[in-house]
């Protein structure tokens, strides 16, 4: 018989990482409050719940994928009790490390074994299958998923026990939003220098300042055509969703005594960017605010 999933959040990430499930033979039964999400996923062969509680019902694990912390800990708190023995709860948000920790112990007060499982790789990767799993809890809860993770994802690291998953993560997304300024920086200075964005990108790529912003997620048109910023800066990973990360590191940072003046600069520069309206554009498009000179 097959496994029966219950997915609680079937946004621009979840949806598709639930129809994947649903390609790869599982049973899935969804819940999202916002009529449209519902019908995507339900076109997509995933059986509909009046609620969230009774996507629960029957379900050997329970995936959600919800927006903040405080979301997903009164969301888990709704369906902990609804849950059956024995069942796993796995979340795949990106969330403080607090309510991570809560949530485990949620979990744990009824005896279900937990993980927080956060991804990269964006919406492409949820809808390719390819995302990345950082993940948190015991071993025998993270051999559970792999095969529901693998659904999902090519690559699937057990980073320790509880709130390891989401550690990882913040600390990631955090080199991210440093290094994608650095590269933004380096363009800018380029142009001042007369370099072609071209040359620059040939040399770094090859040298001591290749990362994954340049050579994969280059900020300025030309270089790497399946960039955002050949796209209008249509986001695969919007600007507003990297100052949450940043947040979420600088409140880690704030709550261990980390030091991090590069990730508080980088969420000061992204503050600025969403205030001015431009919170739904790629937060690579961070290039055209510096080398605008910061308007």
């Amino acid at each position: 018989m097959s496994m029966t999933i219950g997915f609680i959040g079937l946004g621009n990430m979840g949806a598709p990482m639930a129809l994947n499930l649903v390609k790869a033979g599982f049973r899935v039964q969804g819940f999202d409050t916002h009529v449209a999400a519902r019908d995507v996923a339900q076109a997509g062969g995933v059986v509909l719940a009046a609620t969230a509680e009774e996507c629960t019902h029957g379900a050997d694990v329970v995936i959600t994928m919800l927006p903040s912390g405080p979301i997903m800990l009164s969301v888990w708190g709704d369906v902990i009790p609804a849950m059956k023995d024995g069942a796993l709860i796995i979340d795949c948000s990106t969330v403080d490390i607090d309510s991570c920790r809560n949530a485990h112990d949620l979990a744990a007060g009824r005896g279900l074994a937990a993980l927080d499982a956060p991804v990269s790789g964006g919406v492409g990767g949820a809808v390719a299958a390819t995302l990345t799993f950082m993940v948190g809890g015991s071993t025998d809860a993270f051999a559970r998923a792999q095969p529901l993770l693998a659904a999902m994802g090519r690559n699937l690291t057990h980073c320790g026990e509880a709130g390891a998953g989401q550690a990882a993560k913040i600390c990631n997304n955090m080199i991210l939003g440093i290094s994608m300024i650095a590269v933004s920086e380096a363009f800018g200075l380029a142009d001042k220098l007369g370099l072609s964005r071209q040359a620059l990108f040939d040399v770094a790529a090859k040298s001591s300042g290749q990362c994954w912003s340049l050579t994969s997620y280059c900020p300025v048109p030309g270089p790497v055509p399946t960039s955002p910023a050949n796209n209008g800066y249509k986001p695969g990973f919007a600007a507003a969703l990297m100052l949450k990360d940043l947040r979420l590191s600088q409140a880690a940072s704030e709550g261990t005594g980390a030091e991090t003046p590069l990730g508080a600069a980088a969420t000061s520069l992204y503050e600025a960017m969403v205030a001015e309206g431009d919170g739904g554009r790629d937060f690579s498009a961070i290039f055209e605010r510096l080398s605008n000179g910061g308007a």
